[in-house]
């Protein structure tokens, strides 16, 4: 049976058009003219004017003078960051499925966008005896989970209570830490012992503990868990977490040991 084809331009004609634009302007490491951009792309120059427009607005064109155009910073903020999220899940893997051999839980992978999560790695299996909750790509709120409270002990109070405001602390379970006063007091734990937990607060059932994942400069890039059935954590998986993170870290750069 022959197979359809795949459409090989977007549906929406407009995407398709940036997608056009881009090209153009990829081509080229100087700036390019309006009517050059328009010859090349086939827009109309009232077109290719309000496009691009647009995209300066975001950053992802700039306009170094009238009339021309070339690719925005906003670009290789985005691609820098993309890379660093691979960079990690690459250095991730195999020391995540080491811990898994000797733990027989599921230790996941997240990295921070905005207020959530992002699980982007997990090693697992069925001998768990524990249903993996939350998929690759699934997310979940900074202060329900472990590695979600690593980042959150990053940030300075008026960060973290701006983060209250704008998220209201939502709860999923009757464990669900839901108070600002208590998140804080979290946090300090968090920042005094380098590690995380959620106890029960995302899944009732569950429980995870967390430990860091630094780069080359110091920063907090991601997070290592373990989940497990609330009766099984052990903390004595602690150490084997922490020395987890301190091979990848080292894997992205990071010199200090005492971390």
């Amino acid at each position: 049976m022959r197979k359809s084809s795949v459409p090989a331009t977007p549906n929406i004609q407009v995407i398709e058009r940036i997608f056009s634009l881009m090209d153009v302007l990829a081509s080229r490491e100087d700036a390019i003219s309006l009517k050059e951009i328009s010859e090349r792309t086939g827009l109309h120059p009232s077109t290719t004017h309000r496009i691009l427009n647009d995209l300066a607005v975001g950053r992802f064109v700039d306009r170094p003078e009238a009339g021309n155009y070339r690719l925005g910073m906003r670009l290789l903020e985005l691609g820098n960051l993309v890379k660093d999220r691979l960079n990690v899940r690459d250095a991730a893997v195999q020391p995540m499925r080491e811990l898994h051999k000797l733990i027989q839980q599921p230790v996941n992978l997240s990295v921070r966008q905005g207020d959530e999560i992002v699980y982007v790695e997990r090693a697992f299996s069925e001998r768990s005896g524990m249903q993996v909750v939350r998929a690759i790509g699934g997310r979940a709120p900074l202060h329900l989970t472990s590695v979600g409270k690593l980042f959150l002990a990053m940030d300075d109070p008026q960060r973290v209570r701006a983060y209250a405001t704008r998220t209201g602390l939502s709860g999923q379970t009757r464990n669900s830490i839901t108070q600002l006063q208590v998140l804080e007091r979290e946090l300090s734990r968090v920042r005094q012992y380098g590690l995380a937990r959620d106890n029960e607060e995302l899944e009732l059932g569950v429980r995870c503990m967390a430990s860091g994942i630094y780069d080359d400069q110091g920063k907090l890039v991601a997070g290592l868990s373990i989940s497990a059935p609330a009766d099984r954590l052990d903390d004595e998986w602690l150490p084997k977490l922490q020395a987890t993170t301190k091979i990848i870290s080292q894997a992205l750069g990071h010199k200090d040991s005492n971390f």
